[in-house]
């Protein structure tokens, strides 16, 4: 903790100072260069568009984060592999257009008639890669505070009034930091202020505690891509933005 503590004030500091980023995005080259690589699923060198790409998303990760965000290294992360995502998705789309009218896959048919095909699948590809690296490291992150999917699936609220509570508790905790940090630190949900501050009932809390706490950790680490699914259910059950 002491070192993540070191780590966000560099990134503070790193806001207005460019020499400090510099040295920051130095320090962390290798994170950077494994970021890439775990995306391209091969080694990146410093001539790597992907690279060079990363290493300007770090940069972007710590002019956009914020304490309330969860662990720098995992909104950094993430930051990386959305703006990775976007350039294949830009690429694929500048490769197509170079070639409209050439024969596709079907004889005698252009590209150009096949395209938006194309790129839809292509896309739906992308983002479920993009999904599943985003689930994936978020089931790590349960895991430390003893959650599993199955847990949170036991654990949903099923009642539409209980849905509505238990969506304005997550709603009030993800707008302030202080619950959030408080529960990085203890790993515990932070009840007594969760009642004090939402108004919702300790029992309904505690009885979802678990699917609670996942909702939680979604809003401290940025998973943007999850937060898009649940996003719409949440709104229904009674917050109005996540």
């Amino acid at each position: 903790m002491e070192n993540e503590h070191k780590l966000v004030k560099a990134v503070y500091a790193s806001k207005t100072d460019p020499r400090k980023a510099d040295e920051l995005i130095r320090e962390y080259i290798p994170f950077i260069r494994s970021e890439a690589s775990k995306f391209t699923s091969r080694f990146c060198t410093e001539s790597d568009d992907e690279y060079s790409i990363a290493m300007i998303a770090f940069h972007e990760a710590i002019l956009g984060y914020s304490k309330d965000r969860g662990a720098f290294l995992s909104y950094a992360s993430l930051t990386i592999r959305s703006r990775l995502t976007d350039y294949v998705r830009k690429e694929a789309r500048h490769g197509s257009n170079l070639s409209l009218y050439d024969n596709g896959e079907d004889e005698g048919r252009p590209l150009i008639d096949e395209l938006e095909d194309k790129t839809d699948r292509f896309e739906e590809s992308i983002g479920l890669e993009a999904t599943k690296r985003e689930i994936e490291e978020l089931s790590r992150v349960m895991a430390d505070f003893g959650v599993s999917f199955s847990d949170v699936a036991d654990n949903s609220p099923k009642q539409e009034r209980t849905q509505a509570a238990c969506a304005r508790a997550v709603m009030y905790a993800s707008e302030n930091g202080e619950l959030l940090d408080e529960l990085l630190d203890t790993k515990k949900l932070p009840l007594s202020k969760l009642v004090l501050g939402s108004g919702i009932e300790r029992k309904t809390l505690e009885r979802h505690r678990k699917y609670i706490l996942a909702m939680l950790l979604i809003h401290t680490n940025g998973y943007e891509i999850i937060r898009g699914h649940i996003r719409h259910g949440l709104r229904k059950r009674g917050a109005q933005t996540v």
